[in-house]
């Protein structure tokens, strides 16, 4: 099995005729390669789905930080709404919009906890005072004042003024693992190009059509 790809990997990809790929995971690679050229700001911003006891969906945007083709992977606190609502459902789906481009990926599939080796491995790489925030955050809960976050992060600050800050227990990373992927594309006179690869599980193979714009 590949190791994770970072959001930093470069490659020499390039798009051309996308409705002949056989293969989403070489055709997102693709894509995103275009994004990181075109768009003027974090290419690897996504909205993810999930959806509350009720069935209530809730949608947000976070951050890609890497990908392989195991699926998506984010990091949250599992204290978070959405960190809630995945231990309850284990499934998600996510949406890139490259404006730059015109065009979108949707994606669809359950979502499971990454490995702590590998948790540990991206917050180590994480600027120091990010990592200070995820200590100082508890996120989704209410604030009584910005006054008594910027104590929170004082007080870890000086905590971990020293030496080496560990990840927070509850800050995971989080995997989209795939059974759906669109690619759309803009197309003049609203006449989109839409392919649809799928699977009926992870391990299984993926089929492709077209939909209608």
């Amino acid at each position: 099995m590949s190791e994770t790809r970072s959001i930093e990997h470069t490659g020499g990809l390039t798009s051309g005729d996308f409705t002949t790929a056989d293969e989403p995971f070489v055709l997102f690679a693709q894509w995103f390669e275009d994004a990181r050229r075109s768009e003027p700001a974090d290419p690897n911003a996504m909205a993810i789905a999930t959806a509350d006891a009720g069935g209530m969906p809730n949608v947000r945007m976070v951050l890609l930080k890497g990908y392989d083709e195991r699926g998506f992977v984010f990091y949250t606190h599992q204290t978070s709404q959405k960190g809630q609502e995945m231990a309850a459902n284990p499934a998600a789906a996510l949406v890139f919009h490259w404006k730059s481009l015109q065009r979108q990926i949707r994606m669809r599939g359950p979502v499971s906890v990454v490995s702590d080796e590998e948790a540990d491995a991206y917050f180590e790489g994480r600027p120091r005072q990010s990592k200070i925030g995820a200590w100082a955050s508890k996120q989704s809960t209410p604030l009584e004042s910005r006054l008594a976050f910027e104590k929170s992060v004082a007080y870890y600050s000086a905590k971990y003024a020293i030496g080496t800050i560990p990840r927070p227990p509850t800050w995971i990373g989080y995997r989209l693992a795939p059974l759906s992927m669109e690619f759309w594309q803009d197309r003049p006179f609203r006449l989109h190009d839409r392919i649809v690869f799928k699977r009926e599980r992870t391990t299984a193979p993926w089929t492709k059509f077209r939909l209608y714009p």
